[in-house]
């Protein structure tokens, strides 16, 4: 029996789609894990390892009721905390949050019970939510596949509630305890930073590609084994080395017709990648390819039922469309 720790908030979350549709849902960690469940595959097991606040616990427990293959021992209480955010999206990728609920961090007392799992998927949607020391646990005592994603440490939450992007000034001290980091576009911005800049130097431009390999060469260079970047409708550019040889491939986007809701996309996607990671940790093309169909999949409506089972994926992925 292989296993997937998914290790993140899961938020109570109030949104406003671009078309103006209201939606509230339980979301993070919900949506990888509920994508690996309706796979359907009997030799998973999928852990969501997250805090909550008591008066939600057995709400979450029950959005998991009825999903096979899902180990919910890991959904704790004992601070009596948990994410609550709002999301107003400008448009199909941009949006405004407010966040007003803080989940305590998952430390590493939390994973001692787990560290014999194949992969841990780290979702943080918040700069306090996992501890470095957490990672620097698990890659002292597990062989599992640990993948970080970089939404976490590159966003802040101010004492007013809005969450704003930031530098990930302290990339350097995670680095060599990450095997998979996985970003977008703005991510990537935020992770790659000039060490000075100009008054009113702060460019909002996306990385230009070279810029991106120059990134992802640095990550490797510190102990990453593969960088996930991905490019919204145009793909996921993935970079590993073989035989000390970098790779850099723009695994393409499973194409939709229509858009419905983003939120978890990305979430959707890291739990994706976990999959073909626990296939094959070292196929990172065919772990983007499961990425991309969990993150197109996810844009198709506003409730869990838009995951499909293993055959009804596979047969995306070869088709490259929804």
């Amino acid at each position: 029996m292989k296993r997937i720790a998914v290790v993140g908030p899961i938020p109570r979350d109030h949104i406003v789609t671009h078309t103006g549709d209201l939606i509230q849902k339980w979301g993070c960690v919900t949506h990888p894990v509920i994508a690996l469940s309706m796979l359907g595959d009997e030799s998973i097991e999928i852990v969501p390892v997250c805090h909550l606040r008591k008066v939600d616990h057995d709400n979450v427990e029950e959005v998991f009721q009825g999903y096979k293959g899902v180990n919910l021992k890991h959904l704790t209480t004992e601070m009596d905390q948990g994410d609550i955010i709002s999301l107003r999206f400008l448009d199909q990728n941009n949006r405004v949050e407010r966040q007003t609920g803080f989940m305590d961090p998952i430390l590493p007392a939390d994973m001692k019970n787990l560290l014999t799992s194949d992969v841990f998927v780290f979702i943080p949607i918040s700069d306090y939510e996992i501890s470095l020391d957490t990672l620097k646990y698990i890659k002292s005592k597990s062989k599992g596949t640990i993948i970080f994603d970089a939404h976490g440490p590159t966003t802040a939450c101010l004492v007013n509630g809005e969450r704003q992007r930031k530098f990930w000034i302290d990339r350097d001290q995670w680095l060599p305890y990450i095997d998979v980091l996985k970003m977008n576009l703005e991510e990537a911005h935020a992770s790659w930073y000039k060490k000075e800049y100009e008054s009113e130097d702060f460019s909002s431009e996306e990385l230009e590609r070279k810029e991106i390999r120059e990134f992802a060469e640095h990550c490797l260079a510190m102990g990453v084994k593969c960088v996930y970047v991905t490019l919204d409708s145009r793909g996921c550019l993935t970079y590993f080395k073989n035989k000390g040889e970098l790779v850099e491939e723009l695994v393409p986007s499973i194409k939709v017709d229509k858009v419905i809701d983003t939120t978890g996309c990305g979430d959707s996607f890291a739990g994706g990648l976990s999959y073909g990671l626990v296939l094959n940790p070292t196929n990172y093309i065919e772990a983007a390819r499961y990425g991309n169909a969990f993150g197109a999949l996810r844009t198709q409506g506003k409730t869990f039922e838009v995951f499909k089972s293993l055959k009804e994926t596979n047969k995306i992925i070869a088709q490259g469309h929804v």
